[in-house]
């Protein structure tokens, strides 16, 4: 039995990562904020018969981050999958953007990757097994206005991934990331409303004009297809896949 943890695991789509990989058997430590974090990790446990840990780990802060690392590997033994897949977004103009938003936002969606990773990786690395899957977004290979930390942040993280890859190639670590289009989550409602201000639209219109408009296939992505995938990466199936920006966009970035 493996374990595995997932930041922002407690909501949106690391909620279904969660799922999917207890479906499976991994036992948890799942992270976030939500007040009820440890609520939703014991249902979790009760539902799918296995461990699961939480974590209200504030990835803002390194030692936190670190700390959560230790929690798990104390609770699960050792760390055989991270997904990093905690995120925040402001959106906002260039010349608007509140320089306290660029801080959290490249904080929270590229240096914790960077801080949960070299935490487990000694530790991957003596074993000789490791898969880090770090949520991306379309983002990390296209560009919208008013999200330039977002964009920022997630362009790094692709480039994060194939250094990861690189470096844990010689001992069976691999690093891919997935770039979901546009996900119905919370932080995505979060988005309708903040883009509907930003291009003096109704909600509606911002879903169909600026949301999906990029996408061919006119659809939010479906987290379960997120979480399908992450679970293949994870497998032995996928040791040969390192490095990898795999796109689940609707089509996005065929054009």
């Amino acid at each position: 039995m493996k374990n595995a943890l997932i930041t922002g695991g407690t909501s949106g789509i690391g909620l279904g990562l969660a799922s999917a990989f207890a479906t499976k058997g991994y036992n948890l430590l799942v992270n976030g904020l939500e007040k009820n974090g440890m609520e939703i990790a014991q249902q979790l446990a009760q539902e799918y018969e296995v461990e699961v840990y939480f974590s209200p780990a504030n990835l803002q802060h390194p030692e936190q981050i670190r700390q959560m690392v230790r929690q798990a590997e104390r609770e699960l033994g050792q760390v055989d999958v991270l997904i990093n897949n905690a995120g925040i977004q402001h959106v906002a103009p260039v010349a608007e953007f509140p320089e306290e938003k660029w801080d959290a936002i490249l904080a929270v969606n590229l240096s914790s990757s960077f801080h949960t990773s070299k935490a487990v990786w000694k530790g991957m690395q003596e074993r000789g097994f490791g898969r880090i899957i770090n949520i991306a977004s379309a983002h990390a290979l296209r560009a919208s206005e008013f999200k330039a930390a977002y964009v920022a942040a997630k362009h790094g993280i692709a480039g994060l991934t194939k250094v990861l890859a690189l470096e844990g190639a010689p001992h069976n670590i691999t690093c891919n990331a997935i770039c979901p289009g546009y996900v119905k989550t919370p932080l995505v409602e979060a988005q309708i409303a903040d883009q509907a201000r930003a291009h003096s639209m109704s909600e509606d219109e911002v879903v169909a004009k600026v949301m999906l408009k990029k996408q061919a296939v006119k659809q939010f992505v479906d987290v379960q297809s997120i979480a399908q995938l992450a679970l293949f990466l994870a497998s032995e199936a996928a040791a040969q896949m390192t490095g990898a920006s795999l796109p689940i966009d609707g089509g996005w970035t065929a054009q």
